[in-house]
């Protein structure tokens, strides 16, 4: 591509690919793209982008092309990569001079160059960073801030590469310049903190940017440009400045009022301080034990004394206690349990908290924790009464301590009561008898205290196992507190309901559990909403205890079912839907078939809610789970539901649909427990394994479950099932044994006498139940492999002898047995050279299953079947499904089960004799061993 003539052309072409016109833009997309692979494209679009008197958009989209360039064809063995000699025009264009205007594609194209440097840098473009650093230093304003933000995206990109190699070249780099990145920070640093004692705004902001990009280069050094950084005076020096800098800055915070642009990008480099440290402690946590006692310091008197009044701010209190949690939590701080055994940096580090962590630390550490942190705020009393879903959602969130104030008090609040428990159970003790007996509902201080002790005993439930005799609280005090109607106690209600779900799977004696299901049935008719969640959060918590009784729920099941099903209609929250959907699925779980007669209502509304929830995939989730467990619990009479139920199933379970990605799991799950538990066959149960064929091709995690699903469809219909789905079964089947990996073949051969046992097992039930059409296998495998048929049986029966005792289980062993002797009688001369092996293997089957009555010394084949009974069951135990009926049927007609072995080897036996004749058919026992014939004499007595 000629420069200078194409220059025109890609302006055009690009401009085009800017407009809102798609009859524009698609052709000037194609035409950019057919131009990538194109000599000279990427020298053009750097002219293009470098050309400030050009529109925005179009150098925006110029940026755009050469940085996926990089990523496409800058690498030597990429297909039509960059020649060198146009790369080495590039790097050159790149960092001829800094001084883009525009600060979204100044960004840009610091990016692309770090994206270059990630692969040329130092070797193939050694002059990057002295000219970087050279420009860093120069006067002019503009062109120092760009260089300095590429600094930092190339020491950002250098620092992720992770390869031996690549670090040692890294560290080289790092020490080079971290002297000259030191004298940068802290020349911007001054330079701010001059500026806003001047409060000269504007120039404070410009100097702020530069410390800013200074110190997240300086981040990068420090944490990953050193092996020992703990040897580098430079290194500890800085990170030693990083307290007073924090300091001067949170003093600034008093100075520029929240809400300004200055007092964010204030904030922002405020936290990025705080990021330093908790780095460098994670990746360097022995380097960090000289800067432990100072970090502590530092943080607890920000967050638990007046000196961080009117400074802090909500994610610099929330990254001060990562930093004591972390110190406190850290494994190379704790000595071994054999002292000797530990290391003395662990010694050092484990003397330094302990010096620190006095009595008096900790008790107003844990005071504070709990009477300031852990009440509820303005806004969540709002939200409370605003949006009471998402306050109960969000009260229940997931792992997000490291970014939310509240989370991450309560966090630190476990990890220190862990391990100073001996200390702080006292003072929380303390605090719990303060406030004993019911709080006056007009003195809101002293209602959210309590609520925030009763949370504060709740977390440490298990810490406090020995010190609370919860059973005595529960009867004596807490059950007092629920039965305050008053509205403002809800705040009380709602948190001592929770309080039992923390504790019931720790001390909550069994024979309380009917007097806190009378709880549960009357606070699930509270008239506030977030008392009524979570309610139902204690109550999945109670069913879910291995101590659940289920005779002791029954007598309160159909009533809370009902206020279940009320609260699910009454939530309109896609989170609280799942929620509540989940204490359903458990409470149906738990129950079982008991839940039949109330699941009326809920069986007509799952329909209605499942096409609400159409853009909502994790409560179809929820619906799906829940389904699964009234399936198991209606049994049989979930036939019912089929109206509904199958076409879930088909939706869910459609890889060509867009949902199963959500959906499958579930979906298949809930397909198999619909089999499992099916009276019969319908035609709609049958079509929807036309879905089974593209799940197989997946050949996914749920490949197992797929399995389960076949097994179900031929124990409920075989013929009717075979006779549509047998081919493409097979050929699915045989799709999967040829896309085994080498990796897979290994693991096969693995376990090698199982799978041959699983093999020894399918011929042996051919040739036992349909010998017509062993013999055409027999026949076509002989054509396919250019042998005699007769010398391939010979090698079939050799090798079944020889692999027997790859077969383990008796049920198999008998199996062999009876297919071997269902060759007998037989002139075949093959099976008759084979007669000694077919008999020793007979021999020992009958030792396995063969059981001798001691009173009339006669044995008896152990593995028959003649009946089917019904099992008594306990409380606790599920009652069989369907299919397990099914099962057990289905056995009753197997030759492993209806067959006496016994009976069976006599039989064959004699017909063998039969046909050969008395004289024949003991020159063929001769070539069986004597004492393997005198034990089969043994086994045969009474015939």
């Amino acid at each position: 591509m000629d420069i200078d003539g194409a220059s025109s052309v890609v302006l055009k072409a690009l401009t085009q690919a800017t407009s809102q016109d798609t009859a524009v833009l698609k052709p000037a997309e194609e035409q950019l793209r057919q131009w990538e692979t194109q000599p000279g494209f990427y020298s053009v679009l750097l002219n293009i982008f470098n050309n400030h008197m050009l529109d925005v958009n179009v150098r925006w989209l110029a940026v755009l092309y050469f940085k996926n360039g990089i990523d496409r064809y800058w690498r030597r063995v990429a297909p039509h990569a960059l020649s060198e000699e146009e790369k080495t025009t590039l790097r050159a264009g790149l960092i001829t001079n800094f001084n883009e205007p525009v600060n979204q594609i100044a960004t840009q194209i610091a990016v692309l160059i770090a994206k270059v440097a990630r692969l040329d840098c130092p070797r193939q473009w050694p002059e990057l960073i002295p000219i970087l650093l050279e420009s860093v230093k120069g006067q002019d304003g503009l062109q120092q801030h760009r260089a300095l933000l590429t600094f930092y995206h190339v020491t950002k990109t250098l620092s992720s590469k992770r390869l031996a190699q690549d670090r040692r070249l890294f560290q080289d780099l790092a020490s080079g310049i971290y002297s000259f990145a030191c004298s940068l920070w802290s020349h911007h640093t001054d330079c701010f903190l001059q500026q806003i004692c001047a409060r000269d705004e504007t120039a404070a902001m410009a100097s702020l940017e530069r410390t800013l990009l200074s110190l997240k280069v300086l981040r990068k050094l420090t944490v990953h440009g050193f092996q020992e950084p703990q040897q580098n005076m430079e290194v500890m020096g800085f990170l030693n400045a990083v307290f007073e800098r924090l300091k001067q800055f949170l003093e600034c915070c008093r100075q520029i009022g929240p809400g300004s642009t200055c007092r964010e990008k204030l904030e922002k480099t405020i936290i990025l301080y705080t990021k330093v440290l908790l780095d460098f402690l994670e990746y360097h946590p022995c380097a960090f034990i000289p800067l432990i006692q100072r970090s502590l310091e530092f943080a607890v008197s920000y967050v638990f004394t007046p000196v961080g009044e009117g400074v802090t701010f909500e994610r610099f209190i929330v990254q001060c206690m990562n930093l004591i949690k972390m110190i406190v939590k850290n494994d190379a701080y704790k000595p071994a349990k054999n002292i000797e055994d530990s290391k003395p940096e662990s010694l050092e580090a484990h003397k330094i908290k302990t010096a620190f962590f006095t009595h008096p630390t900790l008790t107003e550490i844990g005071r504070r924790l709990v009477s300031h942190y852990f009440l509820l705020t303005e806004e969540e009393l709002a939200m409370w009464e605003e949006d009471p879903e998402s306050f109960a959602v969000e009260e229940t969130g997931g792992d997000s301590w490291k970014y939310s104030l509240r989370p991450c008090t309560e966090v630190l609040f476990l990890d220190i009561f862990h391990n100073y428990s001996q200390t702080l159970t006292p003072v929380l003790l303390d605090m719990v008898q303060n406030l004993q007996g019911p709080t006056n509902v007009e003195d809101p201080v002293q209602l959210l205290m309590k609520d925030a002790v009763y949370n504060a005993v709740g977390l440490a439930a298990f810490e406090l196992f020995d010190n609370v005799d919860f059973d005595q609280w529960f009867k004596n005090q807490l059950l007092g507190e629920l039965q305050v109607s008053h509205h403002r106690y809800k705040l009380i209600r709602r948190r001592v309901i929770w309080l039992i779900g923390q504790w019931i799977s720790v001390k909550f004696k069994s024979d309380l559990r009917p007097l806190l299901y009378e709880v549960i049935l009357n606070l699930m008719q509270d008239p506030d909403l977030v008392v009524r969640i979570e309610t139902a959060t204690t109550l999945k918590l109670t069913v879910d205890d291995f101590e659940f009784r289920t005779e002791q729920f029954l007598p309160y099941l159909e009533s809370i079912f009902g206020l279940l099903f009320q609260l699910l209609q009454q939530v309109t929250e896609c989170d609280t839907k799942m929620q509540v959907l989940h204490v359903i699925s458990c409470v149906i779980e738990r129950v079982n078939t008991q839940i039949r007669p109330y699941v009326g209502c809920l069986v007509q509304y799952l329909p209605l809610l499942w096409k609400q929830s159409e853009e909502h995939n994790m409560l179809r989730c929820a619906i799906l789970t829940a389904l699964i467990h009234l399936v198991q619990g209606l049994g049989a009479e979930s036939k019912n539901l089929y109206p509904f139920l199958l076409p879930v199933i088909q939706l869910s379970t459609d890889v060509s649909q867009p949902p199963h990605v959500y959906l499958l799991e579930d979906g298949l799950e809930l397909w198999y427990v619909t089999l499992e538990n099916s009276p019969a066959i319908t035609p709609e149960l049958l079509r929807i394994f036309q879905n089974m064929s593209a799940l197989l091709e997946l050949s996914s995690e749920n490949l197992r479950t797929c399995f389960q699903i076949v097994n179900a469809y031929l124990y409920l219909s075989p013929t009717e099932f075979l006779q549509n789905y047998a081919d493409s079964l097979c050929q699915s089947f045989c799709d999967l044994l040829k896309d085994i990996t080498n990796e897979g073949q290994v693991q096969v051969l693995k376990r090698y006498p199982v799978v041959m046992s699983t093999y020894l097992g399918i011929i042996g039930r051919i040739l036992l139940q349909n010998s017509s059409f062993f013999s055409s296998l027999l026949t076509q495998m002989a054509s396919e492999l250019g042998q005699e048929i007769d010398q391939l049986l010979g090698s079939v029966i050799e090798m079944w002898v020889d692999r027997m005792d790859n077969i383990t289980q008796p049920e198999r062993r008998k199996l062999s047995s009876l297919a071997l002797l269902s060759l007998l009688p037989s002139d075949n001369s093959v099976i008759q050279d084979k007669f000694c092996g077919i008999v020793n293997i007979c021999v020992e089957s009958l030792h396995d299953v063969m059981t001798e009555d001691p009173e009339t010394s006669t044995y008896k084949d152990c593995m028959l079947m003649s009946h089917f009974e019904e099992p008594k069951l306990s409380d606790d135990e599920e009652p069989p499904t369907e299919q397990d009926k099914r099962k057990k049927l289905l056995a009753l007609e197997d030759p492993i089960h209806s067959v006496s072995l016994q009976q069976f080897v006599y039989e064959k036996l004699k017909a063998q004799q039969t046909l050969l004749g008395d004289q024949g058919f003991s020159s063929l026992m001769e070539t069986v061993d004597t004492e393997v014939v005198r034990q089969l004499q043994e086994f045969l007595q009474g015939f």
